[in-house]
């Protein structure tokens, strides 16, 4: 297994429910993380009281200081943050978690993305990063929940680089109860995107914060 215990983290859109989860749950794994935001003073304030080295700044200094990134924007601005940040993230393991989702009286749905899916999009925009899709079922109400000490699930990891989807596994395992667990190439990501609206469906009807397990592996 890599050993990535010395990495910085960046986390954009570090301010929503599953960006502060994942930067609590990397701080209490000893990491330094970044909280990423638009505004600066925003990803300071989402930074304060969590534990381990969690900081907030800009989302193009938080890139800038990070070994890996991880992006957990609203889909609505997924594009156009890459696009603008696609010189600082340049050479970089890029771990995409987005899901571009849908909602209406139904429920949620998945949305079609013209590059197929958010994380071929993250690709297609930042030629010059190593992207990774990962972490797009885990519970935001778990990792912040101070109660849960491990989250027993399993983090579908997607990539066309060997290497760095090996860093991503080892970096899930970096977290008490989670474990990565390699789904395919990046052309794979859609369905794994898309399955985040059964799960949402699931929660709802069950009251639940369901997640995955991966059977036999």
């Amino acid at each position: 297994m890599t050993d990535v215990s010395t990495l910085v983290l960046a986390v954009l859109g570090g301010t929503g429910e599953q960006g502060r989860g994942l930067a609590r749950r990397f701080g209490l794994a000893g990491h330094e993380v970044i909280i990423g935001s638009r505004s600066a003073e925003r990803a300071a304030d989402a930074a304060q009281g969590l534990p381990g080295s969690v900081s907030g700044a800009a989302n193009a200094d938080a890139a800038a200081r990070a070994d890996v990134v991880i992006v957990a924007v609203p889909w609505e601005g997924h594009k156009e943050l890459l696009q603008d940040l696609a010189p600082v993230l340049a050479g970089k393991v890029v771990v995409d978690c987005v899901n571009p989702l849908g909602f209406d009286k139904q429920g949620a749905y998945a949305l079609a993305v013209e590059e197929g899916s958010a994380a071929q999009q993250a690709a297609a925009v930042l030629p010059d990063s190593r992207v990774v899709g990962a972490f797009h079922h885990v519970s935001a109400v778990l990792l912040l929940d101070e109660s849960v000490a491990e989250l027993e699930t399993d983090i579908l990891v997607l990539g066309d680089d060997r290497e760095a989807t090996d860093l991503v596994e080892a970096l899930v395992a970096r977290i008490p109860g989670m474990r990565g667990v390699f789904a395919g190439r990046l052309r794979n990501a859609h369905q794994v995107e898309a399955l985040t609206a059964n799960l949402i469906s699931v929660n709802r009807r069950y009251k639940a914060h369901a997640g995955l397990r991966v059977t036999d592996v």
